[in-house]
């Protein structure tokens, strides 16, 4: 059941506006109360860490499935596991609701909504929302982070004025900051409490609280100006993700018109001490941060300067045609093999969007999947941590690999490293192999590299 018994009341009195110092004072004592708004994949691994670190934490989702698996020790995000949330549920520094009242005593409340895109523009509906519902409820002297990445200018313009439709004044009433979140689903050296935090604040008070509270749990906090450049900061780290991916994806498509080895060559680039960082071809990009990120940057720059960000539209255009490439690969090989396309038998290796996670936002091989279908191929695939998804309006399971099974395919796909695949049985018994990774690490007579 969804939780309805909220918080006790806290010991500041509701009409009291607490000074900044006295906030810092409370969170370095780690009596503040922690409230996370979105217990998704960068909501749930915060709220776990402030709880780990001491901190009373409370968690507010409107998916009420969430709330229950919460309150109930068992994890949705593979990052956090079932042992850590049982943990911090027994030690009562842990609990999850569906309602903002939960919030009300809340000393220091972090926004982890998805920002997701609509039409090629940022959809800030969940962060309006959330901002809207907390208006009601934000005690005073609180502190408010947004994490949820967005366009340059969104916590002072968007998230300000509807927190301050409750009453409280931003700066005077409650503090109010920006600090992107750096979360990579999957990525076991680099967690939560691992990772740097970049903070900007409306005012220096508003600065220095948010620095308190992640220094609580981060190794690192680095300030800067305003909200304004913790935003851009954001931005910037992945559309030089964006933009550098892209050039490697097309110069992989220009080597191999040339018969050249991308993953050679990027390999004996990559031996250059200084001045150069390997980055590797694929079948596209995707997820939740770098297919969309840098389209908030582009979409502020329109919107202010009426011009586009030329680097950022064309890395677009160069990632969107990826799948379209792998797809014309694949005919191409299947032809030499002496079989059409239409009524190949093709497995894919991999659903997510990447190794070491089962998020399929966003996911190239989604997409490569669905343009081989429809080009008449019998699709299915193999994914440990995607046991199922829809494809083209049909429902499709994740088959098991086995040495005979492997055999009957025209045409094995690799098109994510996923954790958990037995490489050597592919390498070992795939017919033809397509690998869009360089997951097999190797090349012969059979096994193709993007």
């Amino acid at each position: 059941m969804v939780s309805t018994s909220y918080p006790q009341a806290g010991t500041v009195a509701s009409d009291a506006v607490r000074t900044a110092p006295e906030l810092i004072e409370l969170i370095a004592s780690r009596d503040a109360v922690i409230g996370v708004v979105g217990l998704g994949y960068v909501g749930l691994p915060a709220a776990v860490s402030f709880a780990a670190a001491g901190f009373t934490v409370t968690g507010i989702d409107l998916d009420r499935s969430k709330v229950e698996a919460v309150n109930s020790g068992r994890s949705h995000v593979r990052d956090v596991s079932d042992e850590q949330l049982a943990k911090l549920r027994h030690a009562k520094r842990l609990r999850a609701y569906s309602g903002f009242r939960a919030l009300r005593q809340a000393d220091a409340i972090l926004i982890c909504v998805p920002t997701p895109l609509e039409d090629g523009a940022p959809d800030l509906s969940r962060v309006r929302d959330a901002a809207s519902a907390l208006s009601r409820w934000l005690k005073p002297g609180a502190l408010v982070v947004l994490e949820s990445t967005t366009y340059p200018g969104t916590t002072e313009e968007v998230v300000a004025p509807l927190l301050e439709t409750g009453g409280l004044r931003a700066g005077r009433d409650f503090l109010l900051a920006f600090s992107p979140e750096r979360i990579d689903p999957g990525n076991e050296l680099y967690r939560f409490e691992d990772i740097p935090k970049v903070v900007g604040g409306l005012d220096e008070d508003s600065t220095r609280a948010a620095a308190a509270l992640y220094e609580q749990v981060t190794p690192k906090v680095l300030t800067v100006t305003s909200p304004r450049e913790a935003e851009l900061a954001k931005l910037i780290e992945n559309t030089f993700r964006h933009v550098n991916i892209a050039l490697i994806n097309e110069l992989a498509v220009y080597a191999h018109e040339l018969g050249i080895d991308i993953w050679e060559a990027i390999q004996a680039a990559a031996t250059k001490p200084f001045g150069f960082m390997p980055f590797w071809p694929g079948p596209g990009w995707g997820g939740h941060c770098i297919p969309l990120d840098p389209a908030y940057l582009s979409y502020r720059v329109r919107r202010e300067r009426a011009h586009e960000v030329r680097f950022v539209e064309l890395a677009h255009a160069i990632n969107s045609e990826m799948p379209r490439h792998v797809v014309d690969r694949i005919t191409v090989m299947l032809s030499d093999a002496g079989k059409p396309l239409r009524g190949a038998d093709v497995l894919c290796i991999g659903a997510a969007y990447k190794g070491g996670t089962e998020d399929t936002r966003e996911s190239p091989a989604l997409k490569v999947m669905t343009a081989l279908q429809r080009r008449g191929a019998r699709v299915s695939y193999h994914d440990p941590l995607v046991p199922q998804l829809r494809l083209a309006g049909l429902e499709l399971e994740s088959r098991p690999l086995s040495a005979a099974g492997l055999c009957e395919h025209d045409l094995v796909v690799i098109l994510a490293p996923q954790i958990g695949v037995n490489w050597d049985l592919i390498a070992a018994h795939g017919r033809l192999i397509f690998d869009c990774c360089n997951a097999l690490g190797i090349k012969n007579h059979k096994v193709v590299r993007l």
